[in-house]
């Protein structure tokens, strides 16, 4: 067995390892508040998956919506995943996929709402108007870091703010249906919303469009001169400099290009999921996605795993807190420690070096001279 493939499975048995902790600890805080643990841990555990039964001589499938609830989450938290991701490895603490989300959503808005076209060619240009909206807003911060050496964090954190705004005068001055009873534009036309590929849920042509992108975002870190210059720099930007590598311009591209993906995020939520603009477009899934890149290392292969793996855990929490006498605030808790275990890099090893501990001679002949006693 290579070196390489033994981290690799190593590195899996420590993720299996704490989340079984953290699913421990979840379930000791669970029975602490709930009358039903039990119960509540089954809803968590299992309430996304799709029951199927036998009925009346032929086969029966139940909560086929849980399930599309989880692909629908996943699918969104796949895509923000993969722009943080590209954006980390240049090792660009880059905080902007939220503002990156409703520029996007709000460039494939205006597109669905006013376009006339047949639905291959609307759909086509209000998801490519979502990618340029997302990008060109991704470029700022880069630029702004490339050349005038401002602060990431803030940059991005900033313009995510001015990127709510500006999404929220438009939709409110422009945009807003009169006739709707609250903030929201009228139903995009059908040739604008993406087609469902499973019945019964809201799982569309997206789906099918994430899995190119995983692949399109693979080929670009590991096959492409960009890439190996955005991995180069993230390494070490003063050997990628030495070596020839425009840093000015890895910089600004990692950011620009990340905020494609998270604008096309942002057309999933408008175009597949909501059907039309409304106020409270994302309830912070762009800083979710940041989890789904730390889960995943950064690497683009195992961002779908971890975001099916959060997306699922979104989703359980959520019929969790609906199923059960658990409250939400205690669901957060139990997701938050889920996600703090699975992040934490020394937690095997730390098991490990008390276990040693515990095996040293001192340690045996202690706990000898107390079974003579």
């Amino acid at each position: 067995m290579t070196v390489k493939r033994k981290q690799f499975l190593l590195e899996w048995v420590r993720i299996i390892a704490v989340i079984i902790i953290a699913l421990a600890i979840g379930f000791v805080i669970t029975s602490l508040v709930s009358d039903d643990p039990v119960g509540a841990y089954r809803d968590l555990l299992t309430g996304p998956l799709p029951k199927i039964s036998w009925v009346d001589g032929g086969l029966s499938l139940r909560g086929i919506n849980r399930f599309g609830n989880w692909m629908e989450d996943s699918t969104t938290l796949i895509l923000v995943g993969l722009a943080v991701a590209i954006v980390f490895s240049a090792r660009q603490f880059s905080l902007g996929a939220e503002g990156q989300i409703f520029i996007g959503a709000l460039a494939a808005g205006v597109v669905s709402l006013y376009l006339n076209a047949p639905a291959f060619i609307h759909i086509g240009v209000a998801l490519i108007a979502a990618g340029t909206a997302g990008f060109l807003w991704g470029l700022i911060p880069g630029v702004l870091k490339a050349y005038l050496n401002a602060d990431e964090i803030v940059s991005t954190l900033m313009l995510n703010i001015i990127a709510l705004q500006i999404y929220r005068f438009i939709l409110t001055q422009y945009l807003k249906d009169p006739t709707a009873g609250f903030v929201a534009t009228e139903f995009f036309p059908n040739s604008a919303v993406l087609p469902v590929i499973i019945p019964g849920t809201r799982v569309t042509v997206m789906f099918i469009i994430t899995i190119a992108a995983i692949v399109a975002t693979w080929f670009l870190m590991s096959r492409t001169p960009l890439g190996y210059e955005i991995r180069i720099l993230g390494a070490n930007i003063k050997f990628a400099e030495y070596g020839g590598v425009n840093a000015k311009r890895v910089i600004a591209l990692s950011m620009a290009v990340s905020g494609i993906l998270a604008g096309l995020a942002g057309a999933h939520l408008s175009m597949g999921l909501l059907k039309q603009l409304t106020l409270n477009l994302s309830l912070g899934i762009g800083f979710e996605g940041i989890v789904v890149a730390l889960l995943a290392r950064n690497d683009p292969r195992a961002v779908p795993i971890a975001g099916l793996f959060y997306g699922y855990l979104r989703t359980g929490a959520q019929i969790m807190e609906r199923s059960s006498d658990v409250t939400r605030e205690v669901v957060l808790i139990i997701q938050a420690i889920i996600i703090l275990f699975i992040t934490a890099e020394r937690i095997v090893p730390l098991i490990q070096e008390w276990w040693r501990r515990r095996q040293s001679p001192e340690a045996i002949l202690e706990q000898g001279a107390a079974d003579v006693v």
